[in-house]
């Protein structure tokens, strides 16, 4: 019997590493992990499709799925709402695929209060100084833009102590070993081996 699969919310302030950690731990394509695909009422950008980067639907439809309750959790962002899907996650951990949300502290904490047993990962940056080097070093955006996203760091890091673990991203290869660290122990809690092992568990146990 394959154990159920277990979903970990991942959630980081800008330039913490958190989306190059996760591509990493994917990068052989595993076949029992994956990121959940969200669904959102923006439209797709260049390069993105239907079910692989994103659901992309009308703002109606969103709203339907709201009422149906069919959001594990969901968020209005700058006019468009974006959402977890309940289906697709049962679907994916039934399967025994570990599931990877990629989303906010708001968003883990919808999550938790309705899937208690999701294990939370936060990722911090080994200091302010390193923070804004790595914000700054992107070259995209101006000192006003990188004054207001380390406000906004600061205040998304405040809620660290809701997590289950910390992972603080200084040598990203360090960082990636404890990432996959804290899923393989996931996989080993007693529960889990219960479940793959229920037959030779009878079978040492037999009179």
């Amino acid at each position: 019997m394959s154990a159920r699969g277990n979903l970990f919310i991942v959630s980081a302030p800008s330039g913490a590493g958190k989306s190059s950690l996760i591509a990493a731990l994917l990068t052989d394509k595993p076949t029992d992990m994956q990121v959940s695909v969200s669904h959102t009422t923006r439209k797709p950008r260049p390069g993105e499709s239907h079910g692989q980067h994103y659901y992309f639907v009308s703002v109606d439809d969103f709203k339907t799925l709201i009422a149906e309750g069919a959001f594990l959790e969901w968020a209005e962002v700058f006019g468009n709402y974006y959402g977890t899907s309940r289906k697709v996650i049962e679907q994916a951990l039934a399967d025994g695929i570990d599931v990877f949300l990629d989303i906010d502290w708001q968003g883990a904490l919808q999550i938790k209060q309705q899937m208690p047993e999701a294990v939370g990962i936060f990722i911090l940056p080994p200091s302010r100084a390193e923070l804004e080097r790595r914000l700054t070093g992107r070259g995209q955006d101006s000192a006003e833009v990188i004054a207001a996203r380390m406000a906004k760091a600061v205040s998304e890091m405040s809620h660290y102590k809701e997590y289950d673990f910390i992972i603080v991203n200084d040598q990203f290869e360090q960082a990636l070993a404890d990432l996959r660290a804290i899923i393989r122990s996931q996989r080993l809690t007693q529960a889990s081996q219960i479940n793959t092992h229920s037959d030779m568990l009878k079978g040492l146990l037999a009179d």
